[in-house]
């Protein structure tokens, strides 16, 4: 059975740091942020996805009633055209879905996020989050401590690399760019993801050099 895939994209920080969905961002991953990206070079892009924050923000009640109609029809498509429906709630962001949205009502569909949030994700490893939620974990330069944790309880780990190696943390690397969807990758792995855009020049430790995994 096939996958069909929708993700959700919000701004993460806007104005100036008063709204801020990803509240453990590091100077690194900022610098380095998908945001700009892709379909985010447009300008109708970057305009749709503030008003959709805004909504979030100013609107909860009203932005939750139209997310669950949209999940809904993003089942029914998938269903339809004879495929699994996966959803990616944060794209840009960080947001405990977990918290707003009841996943039970949905047991058909595979949710899937990357995170920084240790707490969360040792939930996550613990059994403490719905079944049908699966959580990779984002390495940053500034959170060695909690990915050694989350490592030794043998949670996915997502790290960004100048070139992927085969190995790190004695852990197989797995190539994250061939498919988003996460929940396929197994258990205990390294999810590898290479340096794009201006993660490229990154001098923070934000991007894993490959020769120092080597030497």
């Amino acid at each position: 059975m096939g996958i069909m895939t929708w993700g959700l994209s919000f701004v993460p920080n806007i104005m100036n740091g008063k709204i801020n969905l990803c509240p453990f961002a590091s100077e690194g991953c900022i610098f380095g942020c998908l945001e700009t990206a892709g379909r985010g070079v447009f300008e109708n892009v970057r305009t749709a996805r503030k008003n959709r924050t805004m909504l979030f923000v100013d609107h909860q009640k009203t932005f939750l009633i139209q997310l669950e109609s949209e999940i809904n029809a993003a089942q029914k498509s998938a269903k339809r055209a004879g495929m699994k429906c996966a959803i990616r709630l944060n794209v840009l962001s960080d947001v405990g879905w977990h918290k707003l949205l009841d996943f039970s009502k949905w047991p058909d569909i595979q949710f899937y996020d990357y995170t920084p949030n240790t707490n969360r994700m040792v939930q996550y490893l613990q059994g403490k989050l719905p079944s049908n939620y699966h959580l990779t974990f984002s390495r940053k330069e500034n959170n060695q401590t909690a990915v050694e944790l989350i490592a030794s309880m043998g949670g996915n780990i997502a790290v960004v690399f100048d070139e992927l190696p085969s190995t790190y943390l004695g852990k197989t690397v797995v190539n994250g760019d061939d498919t988003d969807v996460r929940f396929l990758d197994g258990k205990n792995v390294i999810v590898g993801l290479k340096a794009k855009g201006r993660a490229r020049k990154d001098s923070s430790g934000f991007v894993v050099k490959s020769k120092l995994v080597n030497a």
